[in-house]
């Protein structure tokens, strides 16, 4: 069987680092697969400054771009996972998420890691369906 699968490149969200092999999305018959998205300006490539906050609403951002470039928008995201450095900075990032999925909001994993790429705080994956 053939797998319907599709890239998604959109415009408002960062490219994927030089050289890195991977795709800002997927699209998988009716699903939406995003990559992990950090606080990265995508006219600059540079991480956002403003601390925790102000990353978690520049990787939202970034998301919804990317879900845009693939026709979507949050409310078809049927599963996020959350990844921070410090756990400690869950209450921020869950009060700026909840701005983003504000009715019936997707299943969530939220975990606590060692590190995360260009030295973010917060990174955050999502699939979606239509």
């Amino acid at each position: 069987m053939q797998l319907n699968r599709e890239v998604i490149a959109a415009d408002g969200a960062p490219k994927p680092f030089a050289g890195a092999p991977y795709n800002q999305a997927i699209r998988a018959g009716n699903f939406v697969f995003c990559a992990g998205q950090v606080g990265l300006d995508p006219e600059t490539g540079a991480l956002v400054e403003g601390g925790i906050e102000a990353q978690t609403r520049r990787v939202l951002d970034n998301v919804v771009a990317v879900l845009a470039g693939a026709g979507l928008t949050p409310a078809h995201v049927v599963k996020t996972t959350v990844f921070v450095a410090d756990l400690g900075d869950f209450a921020a990032v869950n009060a700026i998420y909840a701005e983003y999925f504000t009715h019936d909001p997707p299943a969530r994993s939220t975990v606590q890691v060692a590190a995360l790429p260009a030295g973010a705080a917060v990174e955050i994956e999502v699939v979606a369906a239509d």
